[in-house]
């Protein structure tokens, strides 16, 4: 279908650092898009808003959403878990990223099944490992490289999760392989985030030579970064 939203477009509009920039650019967006696309873009549009704390304005955006395209469905369930998820209500955010993934399966669009999967994990925390590792099967089964960053992610979250319980050898796993999916598929900053999780990592498993070592090596990468300047203070202070 011609119709739909190009993928590298929604990317270059996207800042999620700038979602008040970013809602501008959609709405200038649309005005230039064809019907499917401009559905989809105003689904973005409401997330903007939504991440923006507008979610009143979110939600009038999305019901004012009409199409029949599948895709144009499956956004609309993403968002409106989202923003469910955001004003604390897990339950009905986990009803509409089921109902997202269910659709997104049955049309083959993988890179919204991986997000729906990526959502589960947040909002249904008592199975927030299985969602993860679903979205992680599903990344690695596709065949689409912006489909595959997502394992980048996916890996990320899982391994923090481990940490958090104190799992700390397969919290490194999960961070190693986020840390290979990164080179493969990612960003420098990416890889290089990456990389701290694994030095963090480390640090918690006593191995604190090889987290100083990789932290030393990224402060010259991120000099400004203040996640990195604080664990080479720390290690230090354990030297």
């Amino acid at each position: 279908m011609t119709d739909r939203l190009d993928p590298a477009r929604l990317d270059e509009l996207w800042d999620f650092a700038d979602p008040a920039g970013s809602a501008e650019r959609f709405r200038g967006e649309l005005t230039v898009a064809p019907p499917v696309a401009a559905a989809e873009l105003a689904t973005q549009l409401a997330r903007a808003l939504g991440l923006s704390g507008r979610s009143d304005e979110a939600h009038a955006v999305l019901d004012g959403i009409e199409s029949n395209e599948p895709a144009v469905g499956i956004r609309l369930a993403l968002e409106r878990g989202r923003l469910a998820n955001s004003s604390a209500r897990p339950a009905e955010a986990t009803t509409l990223f089921a109902q997202a993934l269910r659709l997104a399966e049955q049309q083959h669009e993988d890179f919204l099944a991986v997000d729906a999967a990526h959502m589960l994990a947040i909002a249904d925390e008592a199975h927030s490992g299985e969602w993860a590792a679903r979205g992680i099967q599903l990344a690695e089964a596709s065949t689409d490289a912006r489909t595959k960053r997502w394992a980048i992610a996916l890996h990320n979250n899982l391994g923090w999760t481990h940490h958090e319980a104190e799992l700390f050898p397969e919290a490194l796993e999960e961070f190693q392989l986020a840390d290979a999916a990164a080179r493969a598929h990612g960003t420098d900053e990416q890889r290089q985030l990456a990389e701290w999780a694994i030095a963090r990592c480390l640090r918690s498993l006593g191995r604190r030579a090889e987290a100083l070592e990789i932290q030393e090596r990224l402060v010259v990468l991120r000099p400004n970064d203040e996640f990195v300047i604080e664990e080479l203070a720390q290690l230090r202070a354990a030297q």
